[in-house]
């Protein structure tokens, strides 16, 4: 690896986001994962759904093994041209596993209390209707 690294926009590593061209970007370096695909522990979906972005955070949250970092070396093409990824707003929220899936079940709660007494009422009005008109 004498050369200078390849540096990549994010819009180029964006482009290999399909099951046989798979590239993800980790701590400002690249990797194209694509031959690792059917090897990855946590399966491949999960590599698929982490390009296009930066995906540091998923890598640092699942928490990977030594060997697994060292084992990424060898699927590494070069650079991120960090101006091209999206800043993020650091906040970090207190570690809770499940943090956004408690806020959309919440959501969804609320939703339902409103749609079911909707739905509910609109059947009986149909009912109504429909026995009248009998």
């Amino acid at each position: 690896m004498g050369d200078e690294a390849k540096i990549f926009t994010l819009s180029e590593v964006s482009e290999h986001n399909q099951a046989h061209d798979c590239w993800i970007v980790i701590n400002g370096k690249v990797y194209n994962v694509t031959k690792f695909l059917e090897d990855h522990p946590g399966g491949d979906d999960v590599l698929l759904s982490s390009t296009g972005k930066d995906a540091t955070d998923d890598f640092e949250d699942v928490g990977h093994s030594e060997s697994a970092r060292e084992m990424m070396e060898q699927y590494y093409v070069g650079e991120i041209d960090p101006t091209t990824i999206p800043k993020k707003v650091k906040y970090t929220p207190p570690k809770q596993p499940h943090y956004n899936q408690d806020k959309t079940s919440e959501f969804i709660i609320k939703i339902l209390q409103f749609l079911v007494p909707l739905a509910i009422l609109g059947l009986a009005v149909g009912i109504r209707i429909y026995t009248k008109s009998g």
